[in-house]
C-alpha cells in the first residue's frame, strides 16, 4: 500500500526517529560500543541480552529465564523489547519470558528491508525455533497484536495463549492512520525535546506515559530507543524510511481474528495519549482525538473481536494510555496477565 504523502510525513514526524535522526549516525554496533562508554547508568533488569543471526538478520532478545511455560512478548512499532522489563520482573516466577527487538527496532539488524507482514512472522518463527520453543504463550502489544494474530493463525499448534496488551485493533481500518498520522505529527518532539536524554525523557513522559513514577525499565527502554552515546548525541531507530515501511506494512496488514483458536485476553488502555498537558491548545487536539477517533474506534474494535475471536474476555484497565498500560503498575498487570495464562 502506498500512503499519501501528508500521512507518511506527518507520522514520521510524530516519532523520534525523524527529530533525531542525523546523517552520520553511526551503525547499531558502534553505538552500542558508545553507549557502553557511559559508566552513569547500568541496566539492573535480571534478563540475559543476547544476540542470533536468523531470516538474513541479527536480532536481540531478551531473556529473563525461568522454569515455567514459555512467555514470548512483541514491542510495538518505534518501541523495544525493554518495554517489558518491569513486567517481566513480576511474571518470571511463574513463566520463562523472553522478549526480542522487530527487525529495525533497539538493537537488532536495521536492513534497508524487508519489513513486510511475511518477514516479520518468519522473523518469530525463527526465533521459537532458535530458542526450541515449540509452544508458547504470546503476548503483543500495539503492532505486536499483528505478528501474534497472524502467527497464531499460521501455526496454531505453537500458540498456548495470547495477549492483546493495548493491541485488540486493526491498524489497516480504513481512515484510521491518516488521523492517527496526523496527531503524531502534533504530538512530537520539538527541537528543544531532543537535543539532550534527559529533555528528551522529559518530553516523552509527557506526550506517552503521563503522571508515573519513572523505572529501570523505562530508563532500558528510552536509551534503548534513542541510542545515546558517550558525548550525549542521540541516534535512534527506527530511522524515518524504516518507520515508514512500518507503517505501510501495518496500513495493508489487515487482522484475521477468525483463524486463532488459542484463547486470548483482550487488554485496553482507557485513552490512546494522555490528555492533561501544559500546552493548551495541545491538550485540546489530543482530547478531540480522543473523542472523536479513539471513541469510535475503540468501540469498533472491541465488538469486532469480540465477534470473531471465541471466547475472548476483554477487560479495560482505567486511568492508562496507550503506552502506560503496561509499565504503569506493573505488578498488578502481572496479577491480570499470569492469572489469565495459567487458566484462572
Amino acid at each position: 500500500m502506498t500512503l499519501p504523502q501528508h500521512l507518511t510525513v506527518a507520522a514520521i514526524a510524530g516519532t523520534a526517529a525523524l527529530a533525531l535522526c542525523r546523517a552520520d549516525a553511526p551503525p547499531p554496533h558502534a553505538t552500542r560500543a558508545m553507549q557502553s562508554a557511559a559508566p552513569e547508568w547500568k541496566d539492573l533488569s535480571s534478563h540475559r541480552s543476547e544476540f542470533v543471526q536468523l531470516n538474513g538478520v541479527r536480532l536481540n532478545y531478551l531473556d529473563w529465564g525461568g522454569d515455567g511455560p514459555p512467555v514470548v512478548m512483541i514491542h510495538g512499532l518505534g518501541d523495544d523489547p525493554h518495554i517489558f522489563d518491569d513486567l517481566a520482573e513480576h511474571l518470571r516466577d511463574r513463566f520463562h519470558i523472553v522478549a526480542y527487538a522487530r527487525r529495525g527496532h533497539g538493537s537488532s539488524d536495521v536492513p534497508d528491508g524487508p519489513y513486510d507482514s511475511g518477514t516479520l512472522i518468519e522473523d518469530l518463527r525463527q526465533l521459537l525455533d532458535h530458542l526450541k520453543i515449540q509452544r508458547t504463550h504470546l503476548v503483543g502489544w500495539s503492532m505486536g497484536g499483528n505478528e501474534v494474530t497472524a502467527f497464531a493463525g499460521e501455526h496454531p499448534d505453537r500458540v498456548d495463549r495470547i495477549v492483546y496488551l493495548e493491541s485488540g485493533y486493526d491498524w489497516s481500518a480504513p481512515g484510521f492512520l491518516d488521523a492517527f498520522g496526523e496527531i503524531l505529527g502534533i504530538n512530537s518532539p520539538g527541537s528543544n525535546d531532543v537535543k539532550s536524554l534527559d529533555a528528551f525523557r522529559k518530553w516523552y513522559r509527557a506526550a506517552s506515559l503521563g503522571a508515573m513514577p519513572w523505572s529501570n525499565g523505562l530508563e532500558a527502554y528510552l536509551r534503548d530507543m534513542a541510542h545515546p552515546d558517550a558525548t550525549g548525541g542521540l541516534h535512534p531507530v527506527p530511522p524515518p524510511k524504516v518507520f515508514e515501511a512500518f507503517l505501510a506494512t501495518a496500513g495493508a496488514w489487515p487482522r484475521d481474528y477468525t483463524k486463532v483458536r488459542a484463547p486470548a485476553l483482550a487488554l485496553y488502555a482507557t485513552t490512546f495519549f494522555p490528555t492533561e498537558r501544559n500546552d493548551v491548545a495541545l491538550a485540546q487536539k489530543l482530547r478531540d482525538f480522543e473523542t472523536n477517533t479513539m471513541v469510535p474506534f475503540r468501540a469498533r474494535s472491541k465488538a469486532r473481536i469480540k465477534m470473531e475471536l471465541n471466547g475472548v474476555k476483554l477487560q479495560v484497565i482505567p486511568g492508562r494510555t496507550h503506552m502506560s498500560i503496561g509499565v504503569k503498575r506493573p505488578d498488578r498487570l502481572a496479577v491480570i496477565i499470569g492469572d489469565f495464562l495459567q487458566g484462572r
